[in-house]
């Protein structure tokens, strides 16, 4: 038998050119357009045609695989004509006709097409009375379907459907526009019952009436409802041109924006649908309505604050390494707390990406300590800067009102969103760097303890539902990251300060002072007044000179004044035309900032009897402060003076109990003791004073007035001391010291149990002083007296 027929015996086998489909069933005495994109399938339609062959199609299995074989197509397919090919691009378009189904027993490949063996599937010849009745049952049934809406069907298959009595006919054109999955097609080419076709069909559209006319009554709904939406849409604008004439059209507007803001804002769920149930209340609020104003200030401030924005955060190290180097000068060990702090929210992050879970382990809330002017809140600006995140700073010193942390009722005259919240939505983002300022400086009285509002903010347990008393509805705080600053701790409250993470600023010694002066300070302030840097020639001598005697504090804002007011002079004399660059010398510097202001040493010129110089830790940093002791005739009375505390007076008191029970060991009549009235004196009485770190230098102090030594004008000390002598252990080591080194002083005495604090001091603190540590008071006689 030749190739490019095909015998019109189907009781015989035979072979037809084969084309295999992805996707599809073709049924017969039904038509489809097919497109073909392998090129093996066009080659074959192209040479079919052109031979006006036959040609037999089969579904593959599985449409996503690479048939190559006879098992990766169903057995069934048909044998149709093709009527007509169409090139369109790279793709062939073809019109077919189903003629018969067969069974593919073989697939062979022959000169580069494929070739199926085929036994055509005889159809029933018989017709019962009950077959004839599902046929028209399924003929009703499509035209049901096409009367409520059905609408895939081509006019020209419904008149064949409609105008046929043949229910293999019926079937055969029905099932190929079943709206059906292909393995049910599938099913129904491959069964060779009429009948059982038939009732598939039956059922199945029976079941797409179902849906049609479920669908046509929700049309129905809708369009009822689409009209009265339409009434209301008139009624409103009739009303709206009247309530123009009254002079009230705007109200309508306003509402209408506010709607169009809630649909574009992030709100969550449940607070989304509270805003919209208040903003349904203000649109039928009269305008005369004295609620209508605070409510629609109230939803505009929801509708403002940036739900769901937030800035993209970078964790990069060396990024933020970079920004602090260059930011500040020195603070080593901030520094590297700060990127150790980085790192963690940089694995956390990437933590969060890959698991697509948050962390269980909240972020911790730092609080940076230390005198004023050394850098906590520059050091909080790098933070932001260096994670690409926006800064924002709330200054807390002076609040004693609940109301400005967590907001006032709405209902009150003149309420409005606490301080937190303002903040937010000032900054437009859900995640800035947010600074508490001198959280150490909050209040409390009547109104309340604004340190306990603070609590649920910094909270992460409980930050994530931030209740504002004017919101009324929980803020998301959790990913805002929070870091306060303060000058002590000791005014903390201690449950607030069990939540936050100490990271201490010490003061700047004098060359760390210097070398932010050049660094920073000088083009900063020459900035600022307007001058470049050649118009003014301020050498490093000069600038170490100002440094040294005109500041002494813990921090670089009063030098920062002092070179701004050196600024400011070269600025006039630029201004007046006069020749540039000014030539800064100590000439000049005593005329622009006046005489010496601070000695380089504040001690004596010689060495003092009963004069100690001390060592103090206060709010500002370190500093020196004398302890003075007279002994007068009397009897064994003793005067303290120079606003000293509790503490500091028990320290007296111990010191003077230590050197009468001592007195022989020391050298001293017992006698002159019990005779002599002593006064001690800690000068600037106007400055209050307190604390046990006193007590060696007090104790020293008593001992020069009895013996009549002198101690060292230059030698400082700071320790407490009990009754039997010991010298204990003190803090603030590293502010002392390097008070004590900016003051001119050149040997300190430290307690044993401070050597461990060396390490904290800066190399040239501990290169240009000379340190003794003492046990007891006997180390410090032998130190001081020799």
């Amino acid at each position: 038998m030749a190739e490019n027929e095909v015998k019109s015996d189907l009781s015989q086998t035979s072979l037809v050119p084969f084309i295999g489909l992805r996707e599809g069933v073709i049924f017969p005495d039904t038509e489809a357009v097919l497109t073909f994109g392998r090129p093996a399938s066009i080659s074959g339609i192209s040479e079919a045609f052109a031979n006006d062959q036959e040609v037999c199609f089969a579904s593959q299995k599985d449409a996503k695989a690479t048939a190559e074989s006879r098992e990766d197509y169903y057995s069934t397919g048909t044998v149709c004509k093709i009527i007509k090919t169409l090139p369109v691009n790279d793709e062939l378009h073809a019109i077919v006709k189903g003629l018969f189904r067969v069974n593919i027993t073989e697939l062979e490949s022959r000169d580069g097409r494929m070739w199926a063996v085929v036994e055509n599937i005889e159809e029933s010849a018989e017709i019962s009375p009950e077959v004839i009745a599902l046929g028209n049952r399924a003929v009703a049934e499509i035209k049901r379907a096409q009367d409520l809406g059905k609408t895939n069907v081509d006019p020209g298959i419904l008149a064949k459907i409609f105008g046929s009595a043949d229910p293999t006919l019926i079937a055969n054109q029905i099932s190929a526009v079943l709206e059906i999955k292909n393995d049910e097609k599938q099913k129904l080419l491959e069964d060779n019952s009429t009948e059982s076709r038939l009732n598939f069909i039956c059922k199945r559209l029976n079941e797409e009436i179902k849906i049609l006319e479920l669908e046509k009554k929700i049309e129905n709904k809708t369009q009822k409802r689409f009209d009265e939406s339409m009434k209301e849409a008139v009624l409103r604008e009739r009303m709206r041109a009247i309530q123009k004439e009254l002079g009230e059209g705007g109200e309508e507007e306003e509402i209408g924006e506010l709607k169009g803001k809630l649909k574009k804002a992030k709100l969550p769920k449940e607070i989304h649908a509270k805003v919209s149930k208040e903003l349904d209340r203000l649109a039928k609020l009269s305008i005369h309505n004295p609620e209508t104003s605070y409510l629609r200030t109230w939803i505009e401030t929801v509708l403002e604050l940036p739900w769901g924005e937030y800035t993209r955060s970078s964790y990069s190290l060396s990024k933020a390494e970079k920004i602090l180097n260059q930011d500040h000068y020195g603070l080593e060990k901030v520094k590297e707390r700060i990127l150790e702090y980085i790192a963690v929210l940089k694995l956390k992050s990437d933590m969060v990406k890959s698991t697509k879970k948050q962390s269980a382990v909240p972020p911790t809330i730092l609080c940076f300590v230390g005198p004023p002017g050394v850098g906590k809140t520059s050091v909080g600006r790098s933070i932001s800067k260096a994670i690409g995140r926006k800064f924002v700073k709330m200054s807390l010193g002076g609040v004693k009102d609940e109301a400005e942390i967590r907001g006032h009722r709405r209902t009150y005259v003149g309420a409005m969103p606490g301080r937190i919240v303002q903040s937010i939505k000032d900054s437009g983002v859900n995640n800035p760097v947010f600074m508490l300022d001198e959280i150490d400086k909050i209040g409390a009285d009547f109104r309340g303890d604004p340190s306990s509002a603070l609590l649920e903010a910094l909270d992460p347990e409980q930050n994530f539902a931030f209740q504002d008393h004017y919101l009324d509805i929980p803020y998301d705080l959790s990913q805002v990251l929070f870091i306060t600053t303060a000058n002590v701790l000791d005014t903390i409250p201690p449950a607030l300060r069990d939540r936050l993470e100490v990271i201490e600023f010490s003061g700047y010694t004098e060359e760390e002072k210097f070398h932010i002066a050049k660094k920073y300070l000088l083009k900063k302030q020459a900035e600022v007044n307007a001058l470049e840097p050649k118009d003014v020639d301020l050498s490093s001598p000069m600038l170490r000179y100002i440094v040294r005697y005109y500041t002494r504090e813990a921090g670089v804002r009063n030098l920062e004044r002092q070179i701004a007011s050196v600024m400011r002079k070269v600025a006039k004399v630029k201004a007046s035309g006069k020749d540039l660059p000014i030539i800064v010398t100590k000439e000049l510097i005593h005329k622009y900032l006046g005489p010496i202001m601070y000695g380089h040493t504040l001690a004596e010129d010689t060495d003092q009897i009963g004069l100690v110089t001390g060592l103090a830790y206060t709010k500002v940093g370190g500093d020196i402060l004398f302890i003075e002791v007279a002994l007068m005739p009397g009897q064994g009375k003793i005067t303290l003076t120079g606003q000293l505390g509790d503490v500091m007076k028990e320290s007296a008191k111990a010191a003077y109990s230590y050197v009468r029970s001592h007195c022989h060991e020391l050298g001293i009549k017992e006698e002159k003791i019990a005779k002599s009235d002593i006064h001690i004196h800690v000068p600037e009485g106007a400055v209050p004073k307190d604390g046990p770190s006193a007590g060696l230098a007090i104790t020293t102090a008593i001992i020069s007035a009895f013996t009549k030594k002198p101690v060292p004008k230059d030698l400082a000390m700071t320790g407490e001391v009990t009754l039997r002598g010991r010298a204990l252990e003190i803090g603030g080591v590293r502010e002392k010291v390097v008070a004590a080194h900016r003051a001119g002083i050149k040997q300190v005495i430290l307690p044993k149990e401070n050597e461990k604090n060396m390490v904290d001091l800066p190399e040239k603190v501990k290169k240009d002083l000379k340190f003794y540590f003492a046990k007891s008071m006997d180390d410090v006689v032998k130190i001081v007296f020799g």
